[in-house]
């Protein structure tokens, strides 16, 4: 039987699954076997497991940080928003069902509690420590009757539950205690502690507000984290609205992807936006496009609702125009879809659509299906032209989240995918032009490939005479570093002999010093 500690936020946002990270890492380090949690989790960005299960971004971060395979159990519901109010629902890493909030919440989520305490068995038979996240607030009075997330999971898993307020947003005091007012007598017995997250300054001026707080709620406040720049891969698109795009630097390539409604697996980019010497912007409006030396259509949890945005706006036109003009275009899964000829839903899969023209600029049409292909894959490179051509033959790897069958009309593919999960396959995958300008791929982080990234990288560079600089960025370990400085940094913040005591571990926690 596992030994659980459980994060939960006085309000969605505060950094829980940030602290999961950093916690599965400091067990991990600390030598105990560990595992995160998320019963249900609302996010477009996801990924694929490696028996081709389908579960959240964050859950997948946490497992890499806890040094072991995602798995579906990790995250067993997964709620992926599409419009309207209402979420593609998947549960244990396969896609069960379109629901609306009112729906969901009113007893289709009751149905799903058999299979949280089931996938949360699991874990607990096989690990030794499990990190639990919760979702938004326990104290929703609204919902929290029939949540299936916070306080319920707590008590299913015996754990003790930290509190945890962002400090940064202001009113984190009261967040608290409001909080705790608002839960019922048995759940308050499960807070065990508090922690204020995302602090700036100096933490002494705090101290009398950490006294105060113990005094009024009887609960120990185990740390004070400062805000920390983390460079994990984020959860979903609130993060995007936090982000500032800054000028191009005239010795600088200059990357625009567009900012799309519904936008998913926007963590592709994550290796583009850490290299040196790029600028990779978020675009929303055709003003901001200006003359980028790349545009790339991102992936899309509503893929015609979205290419129906991008032609109010006016960004189809723009787009297609900067393409008409020598401006390379790249689509990854929605946005290759949408840079085809044809889009068709005649079974009403993503919207009431029965299809729609694409923006015409692949020669690839799709069809969306009620099957969805979830898979961990390896390819190679077979397109041609100025960035695929020299990259024949090049070893690739990735994983593919998506509806729809993409056929070429005419033209070579752009991969070929030669295995997915441990089954050895031949299947074409993308498409591109005619001069090799434009392409699209159903592979979610190709750009998490070193070599590929760099040797596309180095042919933009070239287009604008810029002298080439040898790409260092090695995204996998540049990873692995930052699990350890953000496990470092909240472990030198962070009572660990308390939270061991609390947790009833047998052996101490690792402190600051693994992450040097």
């Amino acid at each position: 039987m596992a030994r659980a500690i459980m994060l939960q936020g006085t309000s969605s946002n505060v950094g829980k699954s940030v602290l999961a990270a950093a916690l599965c890492r400091i067990f991990y380090r600390s030598g105990f076997r560990v595992a995160p949690f998320k019963s249900q989790n609302m996010a477009l960005n996801s990924g694929a497991t490696p028996d081709g299960g389908e579960m959240g971004r964050a859950q997948l971060v946490q497992a890499y940080a806890a040094g072991v395979e995602p798995r579906v159990e990790m995250n067993p519901v997964l709620l992926k928003p599409t419009a309207h109010a209402r979420s593609q629902v998947i549960l244990l890493g396969r896609p069960v069902g379109n629901v609306g909030a009112r729906e969901y919440h009113g007893s289709f989520n009751q149905e799903l509690w058999r299979y949280v305490e089931e996938a949360y068995a699991v874990l607990d038979k096989e690990f030794e420590v499990i990190v639990i996240e919760g979702a938004g607030s326990p104290a929703e009075v609204n919902l929290k009757a029939r949540e299936i997330a916070n306080m319920r999971v707590a008590k299913m898993a015996r754990a003790p539950v930290l509190l945890v307020a962002d400090i940064d947003r202001g009113g984190a005091l009261a967040a608290i205690v409001g909080t705790l007012e608002l839960l019922d007598e048995d759940e308050r017995e499960l807070v065990a502690g508090l922690i204020i997250n995302k602090f700036r300054g100096d933490v002494a001026l705090l101290q009398p507000a950490l006294e105060f707080l113990e005094r009024k709620t009887g609960k120990p406040v185990l740390g004070v984290i400062p805000f920390l720049t983390h460079g994990l891969p984020e959860e979903d698109s609130v993060a995007l609205e936090q982000v500032v795009n800054r000028p191009t630097a005239p010795d600088e390539v200059e990357i625009v992807v567009i900012k799309l409604p519904c936008i998913a697996n926007f963590t592709d980019f994550d290796a583009l936006q850490r290299e040196q010497g790029v600028n990779l912007r978020y675009v929303e409006d055709k003003n901001d496009l200006g003359n980028p030396d790349l545009i790339i259509i991102p992936g899309s949890k509503n893929t015609i609702g979205d290419l129906l945005w991008l032609r109010q706006q006016g960004l189809e036109e723009a787009v297609k125009g900067l393409a008409s003009r020598g401006t390379p275009v790249v689509g990854i899964c929605g946005g290759y879809q949408m840079l085809g000829l044809e889009i068709a839903d005649p079974g009403h899969v993503e919207t009431d659509h029965d299809g729609i023209d694409g923006m015409g600029l692949l020669p690839v049409r799709t069809i969306f299906q009620p099957t969805k292909a979830t898979n961990l894959v390896r390819g190679r490179v077979t397109g041609t032209g100025p960035f695929l051509g020299p990259l024949q033959g090049l070893e690739v790897k990735g994983y593919e989240i998506h509806m729809g069958s993409s056929s070429l009309a005419e033209g070579r593919p752009a991969f070929k995918i030669t295995r997915r999960g441990n089954t050895p396959v031949d299947i074409d995958d993308g498409a591109q032009s005619s001069d090799g300008l434009v392409w699209g791929t159903y592979i979610h982080g190709i750009w998490d490939n070193d070599a590929f990234r760099h040797r596309i990288l180095a042919v933009l560079r070239a287009r604008r005479g810029f002298v080439d600089r040898v790409g260092s960025l090695k995204f996998a370990a540049d990873l692995e570093r930052r699990f350890d400085a953000l496990a470092a940094a909240v472990a030198r913040h962070l009572d660990l002999k308390r939270l061991a005591a609390i947790m009833g571990l047998e052996r101490p926690l690792a402190g600051e010093g693994f992450g040097s």
